[in-house]
This record gives C-alpha cells, structure tokens and sequence, in this order.
C-alpha cells in the first residue's frame, strides 16, 4: 500500500525524481500489485515512459492510459507537485498561481491542470447525505431575484444541499442547474440525498414531489433565494461559496465551467477539518487514476 507524504520535506524526500512518482502512482493504481492484462503474469519491469513491461508475455502496458495523465506533456513529477500545492491552499487555487509554483511558460497548461484535477474531486459512488438536510437554490452572479423556473433569465442557479450537524454544518452538495423545476429539484435530490432522509425546504412550489420521491419533506415559511433566517446552513454556505469565487477567481468563472468550480468547492467544504493534506493528495491521485482522460477539445471549450 501507497504511504502518502505527511510534510514538504517528506514529499521531497519521497518524490526526487520521475521514476519515484512512476512507482508511487502503480501502487496507487494497482495496490494488490499488478497483473498483466495479456497473459495474468504478475512478473513486470518498469521502462521508461511509465511503460510496464510484461516478463512473461513481453507486453507493454502505459501506467497512464485509463486515467487523466495519459497523452499530457507534464511530467507526473510536475503533476503531484501541482496536486500537493492545490491540497496545502486552503482557499484555493487560481491557473496564475499554480503556472508560477510549477514554473510552466503557459497560463493554457496550467487551466487545462486544474480543470482535470477539479474532474477528479468527485469520487465515483460517493455516499449521499443523511439525517437531516437543507435544501434551497441560490444565483450566481448577476441580480438575486427572478423567476424561479426559468433560471432567472440567464443568470446561473445553484441547488444546495446541507447537512444539520447539531447547530453545525455536516457535508454538503451542489449542483449547477438549468432550472428550478420539480423535475430538476428531485433530480438533484435523489443524485445526492438518501432515501427515508428529513429534508428541509422554503415553500417553492419544485419540492412538492419530493414526498412521494421517499423522503421526509418539511417546509418553512418562504419561497425567496437569499431568506438565510429560514435556511440558515445553506443560506452560510452559499455566501461563503460567493466569496470564494470572488476572492480566489475573481469572479471570472464561466458558465459552462461552473460545475467544476463547485466540485472543487465542495471536495474543500467537506474536508476543512482534515489535518492530513497527504491523505488529501492520496484520494486525489486514486481518483485520478480511476477517471478517464477529458479530451484536450472538450476541456478547453474549443
């Protein structure tokens, strides 16, 4: 099993060169050690490329196909240098800073990074939330009213999820959404709630089903974005999610990538009380490893 660095100078130590990060990521990848696809053989060599290299049928498997380093022209060494400095920046990371910590000659390549390693945030077949859960819709950018159903005239919606945890905030979910109908509204629920689970609401006419979907619907007086005295756990984090946006992107974030932005909210909200930001970057290289690579078009919108 993979040891994830704890400090810098363990990290340094760890990581001096490619081939450590090649061998680090192998048993991340396959931790029971592994296993040639062509004939089973679990006899390999280590080639250059990250390329293993079968002893028993002399077939070449890449380290990287499969997962969100394959075909990229970064250096795995660069890449975990990029993830252990976006897991120690507690408010976050901007393209521009992470171009000047790795010394890359292009702002391209750097977005193009954070982008794939917001990707990887989610992780696949992740727990719903349980017990007792808020839920309410907020905007992002532009005017805080509007019709509720039409997505506030092209300004975007953000569905948000809340855990009561005691008088605290448990784990959270969010979901950028085209609008703020029931079928939108349960949607989200059953994506990201469990079953049989106390949910909380203002009075919007969206969450009426969300009774005869299995859960335990209560509402409050109310039915505007923003009412923070009806819903105060989601309205406290979508103020904080504002904020970092503006402070950490300048607000700059483009629609069609706002989902992104909030995976990468999200993955840092539920984890604000680790104390080990090497498990941090562990769960992100397992991740990575396990989703496929984003073609360069579709992450770059071009």
């Amino acid at each position: 099993m993979a040891i994830y660095p704890k400090t810098a100078a363990n990290f340094s130590d760890q990581f001096p060169d490619e081939k450590s990060c090649w061998r680090y990521l192998e048993k991340i990848r396959w931790p029971s050690g592994f296993e040639c696809p062509g004939c089973e053989g679990k006899r390999v060599r280590l080639l250059k490329g990250g390329l293993l290299f079968c002893r028993g049928c002399y077939r070449q498997v890449s380290l990287f196909s499969g997962t969100i380093f394959h075909d990229s022209r970064l250096s795995l060494r660069q890449w975990f240098h990029g993830i252990w400095y976006l897991v120690h920046q507690k408010t976050g990371v901007s393209a521009v800073g992470l171009q000047k910590v790795l010394g890359l000659g292009s702002y391209r390549t750097a977005w193009l990074m954070l982008h794939k390693l917001r990707k990887v945030m989610i992780r696949p077949g992740r727990e719903k939330l349980r017990g007792k859960v808020e839920v309410n819709e907020t905007i992002v950018g532009g005017r805080q009213s509007g019709r509720r159903g039409l997505d506030h005239q092209g300004n975007p919606l953000v569905v948000i999820a809340a855990e009561e945890d005691e008088k605290r905030i448990g784990r959270i979910r969010m979901r950028h959404i085209p609008d703020g109908s029931g079928c939108t509204l349960e949607a989200f629920a059953k994506e990201s709630i469990e079953r049989n689970t106390e949910v909380t609401t203002d009075q919007w006419k969206g969450y009426n089903g969300l009774k005869a979907a299995g859960y335990r619907h209560k509402t409050v007086p109310g039915s505007k974005i923003g009412e923070e005295e009806i819903l105060p756990r989601v309205h406290l984090v979508a103020s904080l999610l504002k904020r970092w946006l503006l402070g950490t992107h300048q607000g700059r974030v483009e629609r069609k990538r706002l989902q992104s932005y909030l995976d990468e909210y999200v993955f840092r909200f539920n984890r604000r009380t680790s104390k080990s930001r090497g498990l941090l970057f562990q769960r992100i290289l397992e991740n990575a490893v396990v989703t496929e690579p984003a073609p360069l078009k579709s992450m770059a919108g071009s």
